[in-house]
């Protein structure tokens, strides 16, 4: 069976987020708008997602975040094929992340940039929420992230991990 997959794209590129400084103040960036209201992405309708590519590349320079439907059901994951996933210790209305410092060495915030492109993810549940001048992902009012014990697309290694994180589904 081939993989369900669900495409987002952002105009200037991935930005690997490998090493954030540790920030004392979590998830209360100034910079986010409004009275701690998600920011939603700038989104446009791409092609079906049964006209997806099996192995999907970015838009010339952007970024690309594929759905996949393998192993914990439905997952959402980047255009690499590795699952996202969402920190219950996060929150999702207003969207405030809470993972920092050694946090983000392990659990790779999804930092994104101009307007994000979808198919089959509800545009409704997309946005952002700053962080560190930088702009992350959310799904649902859930900030979204990589985990770095991934090492091969599809693998959701992340998922359980110390009760709290949990591979995001298209739902959030």
């Amino acid at each position: 069976m081939i993989p369900h997959r669900i495409v987002l794209a952002s105009a200037t590129g991935l930005i690997a987020a490998f090493a954030l400084a540790a920030c004392s103040s979590a998830g209360t960036d100034a910079s986010r708008t409004g009275s701690g209201t998600v920011t939603p992405a700038a989104v446009a309708s791409s092609a079906p997602a049964a006209s997806a590519p099996a192995t999907p590349t970015a838009a010339a320079g952007g970024q690309t975040v594929t759905t996949a439907v393998r192993g914990v059901g439905g997952t959402v994951a980047d255009g690499n094929g590795m699952t996202l996933y969402r920190y219950d210790r996060d929150r999702p209305n207003p969207s405030r992340w809470t993972c920092s410092g050694a946090c983000v060495k392990t659990w790779i915030p999804v930092i994104v940039q101009g307007a994000v492109r979808t198919s089959g993810v509800d545009k409704a549940l997309l946005g952002t929420v700053h962080r560190d001048g930088r702009t992350q992902l959310t799904l649902a009012g859930w900030p979204l992230y990589r985990y770095v014990g991934d090492t091969a697309a599809g693998q959701t290694n992340g998922q359980g991990k110390d009760g709290q994180w949990h591979a995001v589904t298209p739902t959030g």
